[in-house]
């Protein structure tokens, strides 16, 4: 059996959460490809397996641009096949928020995407403040206090 694994990962996150599930998934028996979407997204042959996982995160409140092409350009193949999605942000460092039914980000994609996959999923990430160029940072530090969160700019935290 073999399986796509595309990811879209501004700081790394999403593409480590990826390798992990491919590696869980080749234990199984699986053939994984594991591909960034940025890179790929106009090459991908999707006929070629039998499943397909995407995952992106969330930077300033929206997904990469990316997804939403990929998403345009094989949106019968994916309908057509077996598809999940997982969603990277803060957000669901909350329990309350920490579902696709319960995150908002998660909601608004899967309200407007005409695609359909079959399993989604959502991860909180990290938090790594001394990794983030400056601008981001502050950002996310305002966010963060504006949210309860942590704001220490020492701090590296993955939130499972």
């Amino acid at each position: 059996m073999s399986a796509l694994l595309l990811y879209c990962s501004t700081d790394g996150q999403t593409k480590k959460i990826m390798t992990h599930i491919a590696n869980e998934l080749r234990q199984q028996g699986y053939e994984c490809d594991v591909r960034d979407l940025t890179a790929v997204h106009h090459s991908l042959n999707l006929s070629a397996y039998n499943k397909v996982l995407v995952g992106a995160s969330i930077r300033y409140g929206y997904f990469n641009k990316v997804l939403d092409k990929f998403i345009t350009q094989h949106l019968s193949q994916l309908n057509s096949m077996p598809s999940a999605f997982f969603g990277v942000n803060l957000t669901a460092r909350k329990a309350e928020k920490s579902t696709p039914e319960t995150n908002a980000y998660m909601r608004k994609f899967l309200d407007k995407t005409p695609w359909k996959p079959r399993l989604t999923g959502v991860f909180a990430g990290a938090l790594l403040y001394p990794r983030y160029k400056w601008i981001d940072r502050v950002m996310i530090q305002l966010i963060m206090k504006m949210t309860k969160g942590e704001t220490d700019p020492t701090k590296e935290i993955e939130i499972y």
